[in-house]
């Protein structure tokens, strides 16, 4: 993807099997379908029976598993991750699954999402005598379930799990058997479908349909789901709080095929572009273009509903892969210019409407705005398909302070004087959360919306440990 959130990065892709005879070879196919949501690191760990085995690397899933890297795999079940290195940092330690074994059986675990209490738990558990392998939120959960002193291992799974705060859409391979589990909030997607006989797990709906799966429903908030050879038992390890599923995922970080709660993505972002045409109708124009590719859905939207015809003004060179970043502002400039190209033909001499999901930093805002007036565009017009991400997400997204988001602490008017735009336009929330459409009570209509207004539905960094906790902590 190429919007402005190219500065931000994704989350982290989950996808898991049980019951199939080519577990780790569909489970490649799953993370190349959620690819879009990790680009780091990648790996699988197949179950044969008692036996746990594991291939990962640091990289894109086709430089992970070269040929021959999934031969060896061989099972009944599988788990897998796509991994952008939100909290603990990069390195092979980090990458995912994680896998222990012990005495008393092997445990594998797959996170999307990001623990806002992994720290203080961390400490907590040190003190008891825990040595961490890894600088991984993820892994406290696993120091969390052996150190549980409850009689079952699914009541110490969810012992463990009611003490997590923040966002996580679960998977864990152990010997009872595929585990599935989803934050009371719901705040990151997980769904659950079937191809055959068997049963599938997976961040998104997209990687069902990669594979030729049938998607049955949606992992609800507070849920937890076993599955083996008996099927799939629903059980909660909490109750469902007030739901807040990331808005951003319908803006940005999903694929535009993908359902999440019932919505097409597509035609989510679709309706944001229109909603946002309706709120700046004072804009004239002769051309409308989005910035690709999250960015294409709310451009379609905005050229209908406006009527101001679409074209593709900018061009995506899919054969560039991520560079590096270069020391001199000449040399910047010259790396995106290998990215995105604008199309001479299509914006010379022209009004420019262009459509992008969100302005972040506002730095690669500035420079697609100067290539189109470069090649000969006479206005640029940037309208933005989200509103103005003024607060940090501490959820999985890496914008984990105020001063990397420049709507933080300039207004519209200074946003549009740095990035070089004739007009700034943003969504308003309203008009986002109506376009979305989610059906939820409440104005926030069971949306996370904290990186634009600043309201959290959970603790940020809880610094003690609340007396019922110590009790589930023994």
């Amino acid at each position: 993807m190429f919007g402005e959130l190219r500065g931000l990065n994704e989350e982290c892709g989950v996808f898991g099997i049980w019951g199939n005879e080519n577990p780790a070879q569909l489970s490649y196919y799953g993370l190349h379908a959620l690819q879009h949501r990790g680009q780091e690191g990648a790996g699988i760990v197949v179950k044969d029976g008692k036996q746990f085995r594991a291939v990962k690397g640091e990289g894109l899933v086709n430089d992970v598993f070269s040929e021959g890297k999934l031969e060896g795999l061989k099972g009944q079940a599988a788990i897998a991750h796509a991994r952008y290195t939100t909290a603990g940092g990069g390195g092979i330690e980090n990458v995912q699954p994680l896998l222990f074994r012990s005495s008393t059986g092997s445990l594998s675990i797959a996170h999307n999402g990001n623990l806002v209490n992994a720290n203080h738990l961390k400490q907590h558990l040190e003190r008891q005598g825990s040595i961490f392998n890894s600088t991984s939120d993820t892994e406290v959960l696993a120091h969390l379930i052996k150190k549980s002193t409850h009689p079952t291992f699914l009541s110490k799974v969810k012992n463990a799990l009611s003490l997590l705060k923040g966002a996580f859409s679960i998977l864990m391979l152990s010997e009872e058997g595929l585990i599935v589990a989803r934050d009371q909030h719901g705040l990151r997607p997980l769904a659950l479908g079937k191809l055959g006989d068997s049963w599938v797990v997976a961040s998104e709906t997209c990687a069902f349909d990669l594979i030729g799966a049938e998607f049955v429903r949606s992992v609800e908030p507070g849920e937890l789901l076993v599955i083996n050879d008996s099927g799939v038992k629903c059980d909660r390890f909490v109750e469902p709080a007030n739901r807040a599923m990331c808005a951003m995922e319908y803006v940005y970080l999903a694929r535009p095929d993908s359902e999440i709660g019932g919505i097409n993505v597509h035609m989510a972002r679709k309706r944001m572009g229109k909603t946002l045409a309706k709120e700046c109708a004072h804009i004239e124009a002769d051309v409308v273009t989005g910035v690709p590719d999250s960015s294409i859905s709310a451009a379609i939207g905005f050229a209908e509903e406006s009527g101001i015809p679409y074209e593709l003004g900018l061009i995506k060179n899919r054969y560039v892969g991520r560079t590096f970043i270069q020391p001199t502002q000449e040399l910047r400039e010259r790396g995106v210019k290998m990215k995105l190209s604008p199309v001479r033909q299509v914006v010379q001499g022209k009004r420019v409407v262009m459509v992008d999901d969100s302005i972040v930093r506002g730095t690669t805002s500035r420079r697609i705005v100067k290539m189109l007036k470069e090649a000969g565009a006479a206005e640029v017009h940037v309208v933005i398909s989200s509103p103005p991400m003024t607060d940090p997400c501490y959820y999985g997204i890496d914008t984990s302070s105020s001063e990397e988001l420049i709507a933080s602490s300039h207004s519209v008017e200074e946003i549009r004087d740095a990035i070089g735009a004739d007009t700034v336009t943003f969504l308003s929330v309203e008009g986002m959360v109506e376009s979305i459409g989610r059906q939820h009570e409440g104005p926030e209509r069971g949306l996370c919306l904290a990186c634009f207004t600043g309201k959290y539905p959970t603790e940020i960094f809880p610094d003690t440990i609340l007396p019922h906790e110590k009790e589930l902590l023994r």
